[in-house]
């Protein structure tokens, strides 16, 4: 980060104003505006809480604009990758709904996943998928979507089946190896990969055990008229696609390209390359119908512009509608807006006075991760990305893990156990808004389903309470 050129430190509490005035706005703005919040409200809001945040440094403190300016600039190089993998995501969601994947996956899923057990299955299910991508990303825009259609034709809330569906991937992203987010978080606890996934173990299957209780205790309840919404939903997907197991080759294929470890843009282009070629073969009616008659154009809108089908059915339309690449331009500019409000926190120096307080106070082990635990969960609101979460979480609380005498594994894992899993639950996170956009749910529709995103921070901090496997640097270690 630039450095901080003001003539005095800025108070913390004073540092806290731009943030308060973004929670302020984004609650009027969800109020306001509802699920469009996203078309440019929430953008307008980081902007002007930025605009607060630099009139204080300039005006109060002399930060002069060049720094400020710098650290924006920063912040905004940092989302690159995650805007050009979201573009992706549009294209390979849209294509593997008209191509008929999603489609079949549905239709297949309904008839093997009941409803009594479905949100236990959607959980383990997408944690099982996330641990051999590595991604909760790809994970919950590939066979999420799909479960979100079965777990509506089974009379499922769209909130629940979000819930379940994002616990279970971000479960799997936390603990596998080719996760980005795991070998960044050890690599700032300065620990080595499998050591920090031991580690996390401790904290993280309790709270996924908690969760899928809760899934199949709510799942075992669940009573609805499922069986006649489910047929005709099974009815109208086959009037309106081609429903055949040899579509069923595109996940596989995917699977296959993920199992050789290649990067998620590779795997998620060349996925929507083959859906496109599945859908020319499987639904042509429909590449000609959203073509208008000509199959190129067919194609081109179906990788970029959101199409609709009339299924006579105002569930199933819905279900089957898709966005595209250009339904994700306002993700895109929000997430541009959230790292320049990121950037003027850092810029001006004001996130340094922030977390330079909260450890003032740090005494001991409980407060030493609850702190770390908190500043996580701030950071994803402050920054609205998990990477810069994690790597600001990390470099804040290294060397103060080290002068307590705590091993770097501790820090790795308190910084996992809220940075990684809480961004989903921030509305104008890059986490949040992207599977917001995706499963089609506001971010406040599904938070309070999220249950191992909320009991992951609650549990990291209970063991540190409790003490347990939790050693000085000089002890020796049984994990």
């Amino acid at each position: 980060m630039p450095g901080i050129h003001s003539t005095r430190h800025i108070h913390w509490a004073i540092a806290l104003v731009p943030f308060a005035v973004l929670v302020s706005l984004q609650i009027l703005v969800i109020k306001v505006f509802g699920s469009d919040a996203l078309d440019g409200a929430s953008q307008t809001a980081l902007l002007f809480s930025a605009g607060v945040a630099v009139a204080i440094a300039m005006i109060g403190y002399k930060v002069p604009w060049k720094s400020i300016d710098g650290a924006i600039a920063d912040n905004v190089k940092t989302v690159g990758p995650a805007i050009l993998i979201l573009f992706l995501i549009g294209a390979v969601s849209a294509s593997w709904m008209l191509s008929g994947v999603v489609p079949t996956l549905i239709y297949y899923g309904m008839k093997i996943v009941g409803p009594s057990v479905f949100l236990f299955l959607a959980c383990l299910i997408c944690a099982l998928v996330s641990i051999v991508t590595g991604s909760s990303w790809t994970t919950i825009a590939t066979i999420g979507i799909a479960l979100m259609g079965i777990g509506t034709a089974h009379g499922y809330s769209v909130g629940w089946t979000a819930g379940a569906i994002i616990s279970g991937a971000y479960f799997g992203d936390k603990i596998s190896p080719l996760s980005d987010t795991t070998v960044l978080a050890s690599s700032v606890g300065e620990v080595p990969l499998f050591t920090h996934i031991r580690y996390m173990l401790i904290t993280t299957v309790p709270s996924f055990v908690i969760t899928l209780t809760i899934f199949l205790v709510v799942s075992l309840c669940h009573t609805s008229g499922d069986a006649e919404q489910s047929s005709n939903i099974a009815e109208g997907l086959q009037n309106v696609f081609t429903i055949s197991p040899w579509l069923l080759i595109v996940p596989v294929v995917t699977g296959v390209l993920i199992a050789f470890r290649l990067s998620a843009t590779i795997v998620l282009f060349l996925s929507a390359l083959i859906a496109g070629l599945a859908m020319f073969l499987f639904q042509p009616d429909i590449v000609s119908h959203v073509g208008e008659g000509n199959d190129f154009r067919g194609l081109m809108m179906t990788y970029y512009g959101g199409t609709t089908l009339d299924t006579g059915s105002e569930v199933l339309t819905n279900l089957v509608q898709t966005r595209g690449m250009r339904g994700m331009l306002s993700t895109v500019f929000l997430i541009f807006c959230a790292a320049a409000f990121g950037g003027a926190l850092s810029g001006t120096g004001m996130i340094q006075s922030i977390t330079s307080a909260l450890a003032g106070g740090i005494s001991g082990r409980r407060s030493l991760v609850s702190s770390t635990v908190a500043t996580g969960l701030f950071s994803n609101m402050v920054t609205g990305d998990q990477y810069l979460s994690i790597v600001l979480t990390g470099n804040i609380f290294i060397n103060l893990y080290k002068e307590k005498g705590y091993e770097g594994r501790l820090l790795s894992r308190s910084t996992e156990d809220s940075a990684t899993v809480t961004s989903v639950l921030v509305p104008w996170n890059t986490c949040g808004m992207t599977q917001s956009v995706v499963l089609k749910v506001p971010t406040i529709d599904y938070l309070p389903y999220c249950f191992f995103n909320i009991v992951s921070p609650l549990m990291s901090i209970t063991i540190a309470m409790l003490g347990y496997k939790i050693f000085r640097r000089e002890e020796e270690r049984t994990v």
